[in-house]
């Protein structure tokens, strides 16, 4: 109770004790006492208003980082997810859910409500947070984990913050950009087996108790670094997955495509496309490569896998509290999967600090199945996401697919909803880009997007209805039907050169709103390498002194 219930308490308990002028009126009679049922009701029906826990639903919103399309058991893998796959089961998958294809601009996107040119490219200069937005409205506000923006989350609304301002860190023995509130914060040799996707819930957990004695309702987001490189997992986990990789990426990403259709993901009659060029046949590799390459991508699967059980953990709090019927989930990712090959120090077991494994294009094709291209692009393969929604007796059609046309910039104006409050009117604000889902929990319609616009540096695209036009690279522009061709092989702009004017008008006219640089206003070009010329893919010599780590 603030200082202003109790002063009021006290006000009346005064009104209670007869002044002179009281006395001298009762002295003929009247008695006092009987006028106190009538301000004890008012006092009581005061104390119980002022009492009374805040009911409007809880917000959780995580992210996971450089998690492919198909990467979660709900989207067609072989990893073990079922935290996740429950809450899919018991929710909402959406099957046409955005992000910006690269880390930083997707996270601006997800809490702005606009698209990250808009924001301001990496911070919210034009901007505010999903945090400042419901902190005003009531709702306690707390992060824990990557953030990868300038300054800090608790400059932007976040009461409570754990985590590191890096892009990527070490996940055994984090790196100098963790903080605590503001603090620099590098207790890691304090903390038993240190592990940061577990230290994601350790602190979630302490500040969610922190909110929840305050009885408000909390926005907790959650950014997860995993599956991100370093390929870093406990040992124990990586075991699991020893062997299951074995028989090569062919084989898994048919396997996972053939999960899709099972899961209603993609009609039973269409075709997974053919590996691209830049990825070699498995039976090509030698048998230390693909020893080397198993390897690698058991350790990602470990990763996926730890994510998936501190969630567990998470949702076992929430229930023992008596939250989780009361709180909103949702679940995405900031980018396709990472085709990037930079690894070193090999010497060193990934479940050790030190380590640098990642894995490159070719486990990045299985974990797109069955789209095109990786993170970074603005093909299917780079800006496609898992999104699942959970929240208890408020979705409609619980367990079924959505293919609404959604983008992270939706989720500012889902919590605006939910919380019950307004997007503000500032001075040098931009107007809110999203739109709010909640109506598409419920089972009906919204007025929803009419066109999506994309771009990370020369990759963009432009979404209307069914067209999505992009380019890789600078190169020209491709059009798709996305309708009959989500997996991006039917090129149509040779064909339909007047649509490929519009749409390409269309997607300046945007990108010179939001003032973009002159430099990203050039236009498309065929001087740069193709996708099977990207070195960055691969390099095959990583293996020459790699030998498999001891159990």
């Amino acid at each position: 109770m603030n200082k202003f219930n109790i002063s009021l308490l006290f006000t009346l308990e005064g009104a209670l004790r007869p002044n002179h002028q009281e006395r001298l009126h009762n002295s003929r009679g009247i008695n006092p006492l009987l006028q106190f049922p009538t301000v004890l009701l008012c006092l009581f029906a005061f104390a119980a208003q002022s009492f009374a826990k805040d009911s409007r639903p809880n917000i959780l919103l995580m992210m996971v980082d450089d998690l492919g399309f198909a990467d979660f058991g709900s989207y067609g893998s072989e990893i073990q997810t079922p935290n996740i796959d429950r809450l899919a089961s018991n929710g909402l998958r959406f099957t046409q859910f955005y992000n910006t294809a690269k880390c930083h601009s997707s996270r601006l996107a997800l809490l702005s409500g606009q698209y990250s040119l808009y924001a301001g490219e990496s911070d919210f200069r034009n901007a505010v947070t999903i945090a400042q937005v419901l902190k005003k409205a009531g709702y306690s506000a707390s992060m824990t984990g990557k953030w990868h923006l300038k300054k800090q989350p608790t400059d932007y609304g976040f009461e409570q913050y754990w985590g590191h301002l890096s892009g990527a860190t070490d996940f055994f023995a984090g790196d100098d950009t963790f903080r605590m509130n503001g603090e620099v914060w590098n207790d890691f040799e304090k903390i038993k087996d240190f592990y940061v996707t577990d230290a994601n819930i350790d602190y979630s957990i302490e500040f969610l108790e922190n909110a929840l004695q305050e009885d408000k309702p909390f926005f907790h987001y959650i950014a997860f670094n995993a599956p991100h490189y370093p390929l870093h997992a406990p040992k124990e986990t990586i075991e699991k997955y020893l062997g299951r990789y074995d028989a090569g990426w062919e084989v898994l990403r048919e396997e996972r495509f053939v999960k899709q259709k099972l899961l209603g993901l993609f009609p039973a009659d269409a075709e997974l496309p053919p590996l691209p060029d830049h990825v070699p046949a498995w039976n090509s590799l030698t048998q230390k490569q693909q020893q080397f390459e198993s390897f690698r991508m058991a350790i990602f699967a470990a990763m996926v896998d730890r994510v998936d059980q501190q969630i567990g953990r998470l949702i076992n709090y929430l229930k023992e509290k008596g939250e989780f019927e009361n709180t909103l989930i949702m679940l995405c990712s900031d980018n396709g999967a990472c085709p990037f090959e930079r690894s070193y120090n090999l010497d060193i077991p990934p479940w050790e600090a030190g380590s640098y494994y990642l894995y490159d294009a070719s486990w990045a094709t299985v974990g797109n199945t069955p789209f095109k291209h990786y993170k970074q692009t603005q093909h299917e393969g780079g800006i496609a996401s898992p999104f699942i929604i959970h929240w208890p007796n408020k979705i409609k059609n619980a367990g079924s697919l959505n293919t609404e046309l959604s983008h992270l910039i939706d989720v500012m104006a889902t919590c605006i909803d939910v919380a019950g409050t307004d997007y503000p009117k500032e001075d040098g604000v931009w107007p809110l880009q999203g739109r709010s889902l909640i109506s598409v929990f419920q089972g009906g319609e919204r007025t929803g997007h009419d066109e999506l616009f994309f771009v990370f540096g020369s990759c963009r695209a432009l979404r209307q209805g069914d067209w999505k036009l992009v380019s890789f690279y600078q190169h020209q522009w491709e059009l798709y039907n996305i309708a009959e061709d989500r997996m991006e092989q039917n090129n149509l702009a040779p064909q339909m050169p007047k649509r490929v004017a519009r749409m390409q008008k269309r997607w300046r006219e945007i990108a010179h709103e939001g003032d973009m640089d002159s430099k990203k206003h050039m236009e498309p070009t065929n001087d740069v390498p193709s996708p099977d010329d990207r070195n960055s893919w691969h390099d095959p010599e990583k293996v020459a002194d790699w030998a498999m780590p001891q159990f």
